[in-house]
């Protein structure tokens, strides 16, 4: 039997149309819609119908039936989008550009970086573009962010040796990233605090008083997230002797302990080293110099820092340690395992890049300041 309906405009296409289209559909860099449309004048000169294409490519009939109409109407000109109703763009791509590279190549003469009414001003444009091109393209000029690359001759060893023990601990064994928070300062404001209500925040002086300092000993175990602490008035190799002993007895002997710490002095001292020959079962790992963000117990101190010193009030060391006490205590009850995603190839082929690209940056500003 038939199909009922009226019968569809036949649609051939001339050899250059099939190879601009065909190219359409290779390129990925290409509006996804446009893709779409091209697919669905491919099939159609194929010879499908409507309905098939449709179901071919998960779309609908009527955009099918769209798309094919309009095509046949406007040849290749027909898959563009017409344009919109309303008032025309004032910001053109022009403007759009300008602002990119001034942004990134030049500096303006009364400061460090550009402010959007300082680049609106300089290039003849309005603030509100100037920020809606930042917002598109992730510049933020009032920003500024710190980084150190490791020197360490073994970084690379280092940093397989160590995400290997994250991604893929020993049998039997204990992973424990350990660090000191040193010098935690008891804070007490010189005026009293206000405290939050309807529309306001939490409001206090920048002024404070000093109460003394504590250090706080820390063992993250990576698969549980529970934590062994300890605090400390003094921040010496004696301290962190004693918290190696309460670190052994907190550990079953029957596993072995690995040790991931950094390279600060206090941790290889001769007492230290005569500490960890006499008990084999502890295996110390270095992270490389200037690399601290590899031992994942700084992750439990930013917390730390949020949740207990940074807005607490404290008007003794006392109280100090007692609250910190208190929110190990609670974290414990509950831990949650710290996770670490990337392997070591990842790292060490994204600080491939980040070299790079800094050479690259390095080489076009000496470059800029020579001409």
């Amino acid at each position: 039997m038939s199909k009922m309906g009226r019968p569809k405009a036949v649609l051939k296409l001339a050899p250059e149309e099939r190879e601009v289209l065909e190219r359409f559909v290779r390129r990925r860099t290409l509006d996804n819609s446009l893709v779409m449309r091209a697919r669905i004048v491919l099939r159609c000169a194929a010879g499908l119908d409507n309905t098939d294409v449709a179901e071919e490519l998960g779309l609908g009939t009527d955009t099918v039936g769209k798309w094919r109409r309009r095509f046949i109407e406007k040849r290749l000109d027909g898959l563009l989008d017409e344009p919109r109703v309303g008032r025309p763009r004032s910001v053109t791509d022009e403007d759009v550009e300008q602002i990119i590279d001034t942004t990134l190549h030049v500096k303006p003469r009364s400061g460090t970086h550009w402010s959007s009414r300082m680049l609106a001003e300089h290039l003849g444009l309005s603030q509100s573009a100037v920020a809606r091109a930042w917002k598109a393209f992730g510049l933020r000029p009032d920003r500024v962010e710190s980084f150190s690359l490791s020197k360490d001759p073994q970084f690379v060893e280092k940093v397989r040796d160590i995400v290997g023990l994250y991604m893929s601990p020993p049998d039997n064994a204990l992973v424990l990233c350990v660090d000191e928070k040193s010098q935690m300062q008891a804070l007490d404001r010189s005026q009293p605090l206000l405290p939050m209500v309807m529309t306001h925040p939490t409001r206090r002086t920048h002024t404070y008083i000093r109460h003394g300092t504590t250090s706080l000993f820390a063992a993250l175990d990576i698969a549980t997230g529970r934590v062994i602490g300890k605090t400390f008035r003094r921040h010496r190799s004696v301290e962190f002797r004693k918290f190696l002993d309460q670190i052994d007895k907190s550990v079953p002997a029957e596993l072995d302990v690995h040790l991931v710490m950094d390279n600060y002095a206090t941790h290889k001292t001769e007492a230290v080293k005569r500490w960890l020959l006499r008990r084999p079962r502890f295996h110390v790992h270095f992270t490389p110099t200037n690399s601290s963000w590899l031992n994942l117990v700084e992750s439990f101190f930013s917390i730390i820092t949020r949740r207990v010193t940074a807005r607490a009030v404290h008007r003794s060391t006392k109280a100090l340690e007692r609250d910190i006490r208190a929110f190990l205590e609670a974290h414990n009850e509950d831990p949650k395992p710290f996770v670490w995603t990337k392997n070591a190839d990842q790292i060490l082929d994204s600080l491939r890049r980040y070299c790079e690209t800094a050479n690259q940056v390095r080489h076009e500003q000496t470059h800029r300041a020579n001409l």
